[in-house]
């Protein structure tokens, strides 16, 4: 059984694994920072940010971070990637922010951008990659939401 609820305190340490695996999954840079240091941003990030959990029979297997534009952090776990768990993170997010979101993705992240554009994202912007830590050229993706439209 699926079930999404809040994030906490005691979450970080598994959602930094699930970061780290689904970054090494994934066709994107490999992180730059190792896993405890990942948990502690993230432990930090609680405090400010709001985050979600998505777990499957008692276990963490998908999470995302967001403020109140910007979708930080939607990441599942490798072995759960294909179940519907990203679209359901993303779903609820865009249910609490629906003013519209931003995020980045990867350029070379192509599964991703398809799956934010069937999700009514649009690429805004592209950048060269110097902007961030892993100096990979990437995209800014915008949702516009309900509130937004006209």
């Amino acid at each position: 059984m699926t079930v999404l609820r809040p994030a906490l305190p005691a979450d970080v340490a598994e959602m930094a694994t699930i970061q780290v695996g689904a970054r090494m999954g994934a066709p994107m840079p490999v992180s730059i920072h190792p896993g405890a240091d990942i948990a502690a941003f993230l432990a930090a990030r609680l405090d400010t940010d709001e985050a979600w959990v998505a777990e499957v029979d008692g276990e963490a297997v998908a999470y995302a971070r967001f403020t109140s534009t910007w979708l930080d952090d939607l990441y599942v776990h490798p072995a759960w990637q294909g179940e519907g768990l990203g679209g359901m993170l993303l779903d609820l997010v865009k249910s609490l922010r629906p003013g519209g979101l931003g995020l980045y993705v990867f350029a070379s992240n192509l599964p991703a951008q398809r799956f934010y554009a069937r999700r009514g994202f649009v690429v805004t912007d592209r950048y060269d990659g110097s902007a961030n830590e892993e100096r990979e050229p990437d995209l800014r993706m915008e949702w516009v939401g309900p509130d937004r439209r006209g």
